[in-house]
């Protein structure tokens, strides 16, 4: 408790003395006053003297009582459509771990791929790939489904913390984090702070990305990563167990402990291929990834795949709304008063005379290596996105291509520390990697899937014709 009002103390003397501090004559009194609440609420964020929703709804409420903005103004970012695609899509997660169904894709992948602990490698990350489109929370994912699975193959295979820890448990856990980071980035509904920079991207930059686009521009970029990654850990963090011929008979008997399909789980497929079809066909179709998201979930609803009470208890749905909410808010009332504007021509002098290019590959290793200063995505992408990117565009970027560029940027930086994700505490805390090998492989692996990314993603934008 007593760190706790330490934290708090820290925060509110830090935003008290940047709100009295001279502001700069092209900035407005009222956008500094909003930039000085959402630096302490960045802060609040990272040091989280309360749960992140809290401090996010703080900083709203503070905003409303210093009139920097009004009662309308603060709740407008509730009313955002991504918020709610967000929701939908928790309630869809919902659905995959109440029936089953998460936990039957994985093993029948296992059962048809898993006699070698490289090939049990590439069954976790096909695994996560194909749920991660319905399951925005990495945590729910990485954690609630594939966790307990990695976790048994380990143990089957004699690999527990400690001596035997890497016959096979460490190149498992450590596959299913950095294979989740790659995935958490191949869709707008994989992760909960990718509709946040989508709102980010349509508030600052005025660049709309939709559920087609994200998923259009990522998936030739992805799908080399979740090939070369596994590999690539095979090779520099080796199991010391190489062939698993029982993997696939293990797989086939949770499987028949599972039994045949049950109703509620025909109903999820039937939802979950449905949904995506109209997510990536909402251009001719004319729907909307919420709408689609809505639809979803009343289905699932009139099925009974999921009960009312369900819709109610998903407290990671709410929570998201509430700090996702306000830290659109507050994010786009500093968009909206030209602070950022501000900044980037600011920023954007200080590097005059630079290819646009050299300018933005600067940006997003900045980007990407300061993550390490933070103990969540959210925080991050509230602190730098909008920012960073407005700097590319002033320095001649184009804005689309800027957007999406930091949108898997803000993804593919989870794995560089033990604390960079919601997955983390759990992976990590089960003992089969150390801190320090964490960390070793955490950089090597981001520095090559930013390579992927921006070489192979590069040509593939190009020929998207998104710059």
């Amino acid at each position: 408790m007593k760190s706790k009002f330490i934290k708090g103390f820290i925060i509110v003397a830090i935003g008290v003395l940047v709100w009295f501090l001279p502001h700069p004559d092209a900035v407005t009194t009222q956008a500094w006053h909003l930039f000085a609440i959402v630096l302490a609420t960045i802060l609040g964020l990272i040091l989280q003297p309360l749960p992140i929703g809290a401090v996010a709804f703080f900083g709203v409420t503070i905003a409303v009582l210093t009139n920097v903005m009004k009662p309308a103004q603060a709740l407008s970012g509730y009313a955002s459509t991504t918020i709610w695609l967000i929701v939908c899509a928790f309630m869809i997660a919902r659905g995959f771990i109440k029936t089953g169904l998460g936990k039957r894709i994985a093993y029948k992948i296992i059962s048809l791929l898993g006699d070698s602990t490289l090939k049990l490698g590439y069954s976790i990350v096909i695994s996560d790939a194909i749920i991660s489109p319905a399951m925005p929370s990495s945590g729910a994912r990485a954690g609630g489904i594939l966790f307990p699975i990695v976790k048994s193959l380990s143990s089957a295979l004699g690999s527990e913390q400690g001596d035997t820890r890497k016959k096979a448990g460490a190149f498992f856990m450590q596959t299913l984090w950095q294979g989740n980071a790659i995935t958490n980035g191949m869709f707008l509904t994989s992760m909960a702070g990718n509709p946040l920079i989508a709102s980010l991207a349509l508030t600052t930059f005025g660049v709309e990305i939709s559920w087609g686009l994200w998923a259009m521009g990522a998936i030739v970029p992805a799908l080399v990563s979740l090939a070369v990654i596994p590999y690539v850990l095979y090779k520099i963090y080796p199991p010391q167990i190489k062939d698993y011929p029982e993997g696939k008979k293990i797989a086939k008997a949770e499987l028949a402990k599972l039994g045949s399909l049950k109703r509620s789980e025909i109903v999820m497929i039937f939802v979950f291929i449905g949904a995506l079809i109209l997510w990536a066909t909402g251009s001719i179709t004319g729907l909307n990834a919420t709408t689609v998201g809505m639809i979803a979930v009343c289905v699932m609803l009139v099925f009974g795949v999921l009960e009312w009470n369900d819709f109610i208890c998903e407290k990671g749905a709410w929570d998201t709304l509430i700090w996702m909410g306000s830290l659109i808010t507050l994010a786009g009332g500093l968009s909206k008063l030209g602070f950022v504007t501000w900044f980037a021509g600011w920023m954007s002098g200080t590097m005059s005379g630079f290819n646009w290019t050299l300018v933005m590959g600067i940006l997003v290793i900045v980007y990407v290596f300061t993550h390490y200063f933070f103990a969540s995505l959210t925080a991050h992408i509230t602190a730098m996105y909008a920012t960073f990117g407005a700097v590319a565009i002033a320095a001649g970027a184009n804005g689309v291509f800027v957007a999406l560029v930091f949108a898997y940027a803000s993804n593919l930086m989870m794995p560089v520390t033990h604390y960079g994700g919601a997955p983390a505490p759990i992976i990590f805390g089960a003992g089969y990697n150390t801190q320090n090998e964490w960390w070793r492989l955490g950089f090597i692996i981001t520095l090559i899937n930013l390579a992927i990314w921006i070489i192979i993603g590069s040509v593939w934008w190009k020929v998207l014709g998104l710059w």
